[in-house]
This record gives structure tokens, sequence and C-alpha cells, in this order.
């Protein structure tokens, strides 16, 4: 092998290197996991990306939200672990409920399904993973949500 196919080899070898490095570093924390993103990948109101309020000790999250009240909003957030999150109904698209699902880190569920602007739900996150939740009586509209939780 020359001199010139040698350098040739070395740059191209180190060109696919880094950009093999940089892929990997595309799931470091900054975007949602791969759970989140097949969980959401039908659901009303996400658009690819979490809402990142680590820091924060209690985040609230709107049930009946969008034009029909079929999504959760935000849909996608990022809490730091200890985080307090607080459902609250709108009062719009019926009655609702949240429940974790199947590749969820934590069990939880609201109970009943229930109607009105009164009503909200509370549920704290102190592990570290992807927590999967759904609105039962309209998951198939697309009423899905998520929440990263991360070590701070």
């Amino acid at each position: 092998m020359s001199d010139l196919s040698r350098r040739w080899f070395l740059r191209g070898t180190s060109a696919a290197l880094a950009v093999g490095t940089l892929a990997g570093c595309t799931g470091n924390g900054n975007g949602p996991s791969e759970a989140v993103e097949n969980h959401l990948s039908d659901a009303k109101n996400y658009e690819g990306s979490l809402e990142d309020m680590t820091g924060e000790n209690d985040v609230t999250i709107d049930v009946g939200a969008g034009p029909n009240g079929y999504a959760f909003d935000p849909a996608a957030v990022r809490i730091s672990s200890g985080t307090t999150v607080i459902w609250e109904w709108t009062g719009k698209g019926g009655a609702h409920n949240v429940a974790s699902v199947e590749g969820s880190e934590t069990e939880f569920d609201s109970g009943e399904s229930v109607e009105g602007e009164d009503n909200e739900y509370e549920q704290s996150f102190d592990s570290a993973g992807s927590q999967l939740y759904i609105c039962e009586p309209h998951k198939a509209q697309g009423m899905k949500g998520a929440i990263e939780v991360v070590e701070e």
C-alpha cells in the first residue's frame, strides 16, 4: 500500500469512527429514550422531544388537552428523581384516567375514569427510568404520555 493510499484509508477510517461515536452520543439523555419514542409514536400532542423540567419539585401535566381533549400536555417531560407529577383534568374530552403501561419503570394508576376540571392525580418518581402511561378510554385516539426520570 502506498503512502497516499494509507493516508486516504486512515482518513476514511477516522471519519467513520467519528461518525459512529457521534451517532452513539445522540442517546446521551438529551433526546427521548427508545422506549418513549416507541410508546409515543402515534400519540397526540407529541412532536419528538421532551420538555425539560429537571430541577422542579412539582410538575403539572394537563389531562384533556388539544382540540378534542384527547391529549396530555406536555406529552413528554424529563424530570429529576424525587419530583412529583400532578395531572390536572381540563374538563375537555370526557372522562379520563392516567395509567401506566407495560414497559413503564413504575406502576401507577389514577383509578376509574372521571370527568370535570376539579380532578387531579399525583405521583412521585424516585427512580431513574422511563414512565409510560395512557388514558385508558382514549388510548385508541392517541392519548399517551411519557416521563423520563433522571438522577441529578
